[in-house]
């Protein structure tokens, strides 16, 4: 498989906990937490212009991006969407995908040639049940992450409603 890096002198699962530990998510786990979680993960390379998945497709994984930009976008009409926001290096997107069996609330296509890192579901869902302590770490991991996309679409709703007031 192709690195999005150099790797050399390093395993596949050395060079996926060299990423994780620069992810906010993972930033409660240590060194051998992290290798545990490498090795439930898998790259996958993106072609620019190429969907991730698309908005209503079952939600299974949830991904970490390497290299590249992916546009999160939703659909505003018929034919038309509108790009929700932007995702670059080191940020996750489909987190609610391991956390609840429902389906995807947006399209994501990549922006640029991408890599991302994904964690399935039911890996994430055997993390947690063969190591609690690490399931414990991701959970907190993912509910901060959670609370404070929340927070910020609250604030972006309050700014758009004052001037509707």
């Amino acid at each position: 498989m192709e690195q999005p890096f150099s790797t050399e002198g390093q395993s596949l699962s050395q060079s996926i906990v060299k990423v994780l530990s620069a992810i906010p998510i993972f930033e409660r786990l240590d060194m051998a937490e992290l290798a545990l979680v490498a090795r439930h993960m898998n790259y996958k390379h993106l072609a620019k212009g190429e969907i991730l998945f698309n908005e209503f497709d079952p939600g299974t994984f949830v991904c970490f991006v390497v290299e590249g930009e992916l546009n999160v976008m939703k659909r505003a009409g018929h034919d038309q969407s509108v790009v929700l926001r932007t995702l670059g290096k080191g940020r996750s997107i489909g987190e609610m995908a391991v956390i609840e069996n429902q389906v995807r609330s947006a399209t994501v296509v990549a922006n640029s040639d991408s890599v991302l890192l994904l964690l399935s579901q039911s890996a994430f869902d055997r993390i947690i049940e063969t190591q609690p302590r690490i399931g414990v770490k991701l959970l907190k991991g993912l509910a901060c992450l959670l609370s404070d996309s929340l927070r910020k679409t609250s604030t972006r709703l309050a700014d758009y409603m004052l001037p509707l007031a």
